[in-house]
């Protein structure tokens, strides 16, 4: 069975839930990985109402798709961030946010978190997507001098905050996948390393493997596929296009929005840029992956209505199985193939003749 390609609905949260099915379906998708934001999914709804998880399990039977993973980056951000400022209230849910007191945010937050562990248990889905934020993301540019006190703190604030609710998720059975990604405790190779590190490699933590965020940094999405085999819990297919290289666009972008031809990076549609996906696809067959390949679709440049059926058709051509056997094995079968049938035969005239087995077999 060819793996199943979905939709995440995090870029789609402006049209009701039941619009987005309706698109994916007649795109031919298989399945969503659903956010937890706009009306797509309350996760303190869906851990305590068994009707409402009926009634989103029917939809999306309704036009013929599953959900095999959600997705709740923007109040998992909130767990760990500092500062917490006005850019989380719009963010996260009207109930995180309360009175805003950072602290109360990043507590509830977590317990948010943990809630979408239950919501996801609750409808059948094994694998939470999302951001776990970070105390030290706002040191990245080194200046004023970061001591190495300041740097471990952030992942011991780490460990202490996440390590409960990762309880919650083995309590449950269900398994978190990080999307290592600029703004987050792991947001490159080696902070990835540190951040396993921290908690001890609990299998509860994994990563969610998406190439966008790898390609402008210089980082190879294939070899992290490889190094961290054992922990690819999820697959979001993202693309991003560099545009450096004329002496103007830079790597931190500028604060310039997307789409603006005088940054130094952009996402653009799946396939449209610079992710060497066929070799990323074919990695990931190596190390035995066999969940869903999700379509994240961004691209500020393009109709989303196109590109999202477009990326579609990208992906389920170059995400191929692998092969059921190697090349090599199927020499050996024909060449015994050839010895049973007798084409190799012995003996002359007035002798009996036998089938002499081929040396090479």
């Amino acid at each position: 069975m060819p793996r199943p390609v979905t939709l995440f609905t995090g870029q789609w949260a402006d049209l009701p839930f039941e619009e987005v099915c309706r698109l994916a379906s007649g795109w031919g998708y298989d399945g969503l990985e659903i956010a937890c934001w706009g009306d797509h999914l309350d996760v303190e709804r869906a851990a305590n109402d068994d009707s409402y998880v009926q009634e989103r399990l029917d939809l999306l039977s309704r036009h013929g798709l599953q959900v095999f993973a959600i997705s709740n980056h923007l109040n998992g951000q909130a767990v760990c961030d500092d500062p917490i400022d006005e850019r989380h209230r719009g963010m996260v849910n009207p109930r995180v946010w309360g009175d805003g007191d950072p602290e109360g945010v990043r507590q509830r937050a977590a317990e948010e978190m943990k809630l979408t562990a239950r919501a996801a248990a609750r409808l059948g889905v094994k694998t939470v997507v999302g951001f776990t934020g970070s105390k030290i993301w706002k040191t990245v540019a080194m200046f004023p001098p970061v001591p190495d006190s300041m740097i471990e703190d952030g992942y011991r604030d780490f460990a202490d905050r996440w390590n409960p609710i990762l309880d919650v998720f083995d309590e449950v059975g269900v398994r978190f996948a990080h999307e290592v990604h600029p703004s987050e405790i792991a947001y490159d190779y080696w902070t990835t390393v540190r951040t396993m590190e921290a908690i001890g490699h609990r299998e509860a933590f994994g990563l969610n493997w998406d190439p966008s965020h790898f390609v402008w940094q210089d980082l190879d999405p294939v070899s992290f596929i490889w190094d961290f085999k054992d922990r690819i819990y999820h697959v979001d297919c993202k693309d991003a296009k560099k545009q450096v290289g004329n002496g103007r666009n830079g790597r931190m972008g500028s604060h310039l929005p997307w789409a603006d031809p005088r940054r130094g990076w952009d996402f653009v549609s799946t396939g449209h840029g610079d992710v060497p996906w066929e070799a990323c696809f074919r990695m990931l067959n190596t190390i035995g992956y066999d969940g869903p390949i999700s379509v994240e679709w961004e691209d500020a440049g393009m109709d989303r209505l196109v590109g999202a059926p477009e990326a579609l058709e990208f992906v389920r051509r170059l995400a191929f199985d692998p092969r059921a056997a190697a090349c090599d094995g199927a020499f050996s079968r024909a060449i015994c193939a050839r010895c049973l049938s007798g084409l190799l035969i012995t003996g002359g005239p007035g002798t009996p003749s036998r089938v002499r087995q081929d040396p090479s077999c």
